[in-house]
């Protein structure tokens, strides 16, 4: 005898025991389930079942059972006939190539979805699951530190991925909101090491700056920096210029400096994240080991590379000790820290703000720009704009209930 297969729609208030009812009712009469889904708004519950069952006695009688144990629980049903050949064209979509989409800002809009969603139709893709990252915000009490952050889970070929994060840049542009696109592939559910800038990225300064104020020549400098984080001047170049305006500092100023870096929000929240989840991390900044390894002391990173700063008689040289550290020094690290924790580039996270960042950022399984220039921006896989650096957990697609537990 042949089967027939139907889709279950199930609305209302949600109670504990009804997915249990329902499939009992199912198992009763030996309906197989080919899928099952579930969703909760606001107590209100919306369960999907599609199930395989004997036509004929069988098929009859389980609708009508399933009907009165609906009427029975207080909520409603909805049945649904799908064809062998639907069912099959269903089937054959499972292979199709799968990607994540996640949506930050402190707070989400009707307006900014519809945007991000509307692209995603227009290149004839199907969401197939839409979750909530961050908890739930109060109307009536003020949040000190709002976020709000839903990931989409999307399938389909792209065939321009390039065009498609173009377009989501310019959503992110126009209203104020941070999209990320990634494939969702085994790497990304098995990140396993997070690299950070340390200058306007781990802090909130430019270390550097601080010194040339401290040595009297902070608008020199702070005029080479500023060329060399857009990209105008080589790294290099910029970096030896600078050191030789810091001649004669003293020592001391270091120390003052180091206890007063004003480390950026979330950053605390994640990296003890990371760390209770078993990451590793790292500083690859072209800043100074001086204050690399405070800051590795203060959050508890695992490993530091920086540019080691010349001191003879207590006081700085102008000059410094070992190879510079640039764009392609850092990625050179990456792919070194990589090696030695035995795990594929594509587990690796690379987090900055400048373009000596871009090398690792690129290099990286996933490169996210945080609060960057629009050229860093432009050539990053992700950025982060809207919110503090605990936002690279929602790209990781973690829930605020799974931070909650580390914190």
């Amino acid at each position: 005898m042949a089967n027939e297969i139907y889709l279950l729609n199930i609305s209302g208030q949600d109670k504990p025991g009804l997915t249990s009812s329902l499939t009992s009712v199912l198992a009763e009469y030996g309906a197989k389930v080919l899928d099952i889904g579930q969703a909760n708004i606001h107590d209100t519950l919306s369960l999907g079942i599609l199930f395989e069952i004997q036509s004929g006695e069988k098929s009859a009688a389980v609708l009508k059972d399933l009907l009165f144990k609906s009427y029975e629980l207080g909520i409603k049903a909805k049945f649904t006939l799908i064809s062998s050949e639907d069912y099959e064209k269903w089937v054959g979509l499972q292979g199709k190539d799968r990607y994540i989409v996640t949506i930050l800002g402190e707070k989400l809009t009707a307006q900014q979805i519809s945007e991000v969603t509307k692209i995603i139709s227009e290149k004839n893709l199907n969401i197939d699951a839409i979750k909530r990252l961050t908890g739930r915000l109060s109307l009536v009490k003020e949040e000190e530190y709002p976020r709000a952050s839903i990931e989409l889970s999307i399938r389909g070929k792209i065939d321009n991925k390039a065009d498609f994060t173009e377009k989501f840049m310019q959503i992110s542009r126009d209203l104020d909101v941070d999209i990320a696109f990634q494939e969702d592939n085994i790497y990304r559910r098995n990140r396993r090491l997070v690299c950070f800038d340390m200058d306007s990225t781990l802090i909130q300064a430019e270390v550097i700056d601080k010194l040339a104020e401290l040595a009297g020549v902070g608008d020199e400098v702070k005029e080479i920096t500023e060329m060399a984080m857009q990209g105008e001047i080589d790294f290099k170049e910029s970096f030896v210029r600078r050191m030789k305006l810091l001649k004669g500092l003293s020592e001391e100023v270091l120390h003052d400096v180091a206890v007063n870096l004003p480390i950026t929000k979330g950053a605390r929240r994640l990296i003890d994240t990371l760390k209770g989840y078993g990451f590793k991390t790292a500083i690859l900044s072209g800043g100074f080991t001086y204050f690399g390894h405070y800051l590795q002391k203060e959050l508890g990173i695992d490993y530091v590379y920086a540019n080691q700063l010349e001191i003879k008689n207590g006081v700085l040289t102008g000059g410094y000790l070992g190879d510079i550290v640039d764009g392609n020094k850092k990625a050179e690290y990456l792919k070194e820290l990589a090696q030695k924790e035995g795990i594929n580039i594509d587990q690796t996270i690379a987090v900055g703000d400048g373009a000596n960042d871009l090398p690792m950022l690129n290099l990286a399984g996933l490169g996210i720009a945080f609060h960057a220039k629009p050229t860093v921006k432009k050539n990053a896989q992700s950025s982060i704009s809207s919110i503090g650096l605990d936002g690279v957990l929602y790209l990781l697609g973690y829930h605020d209930r799974h931070i909650d537990l580390i914190d």
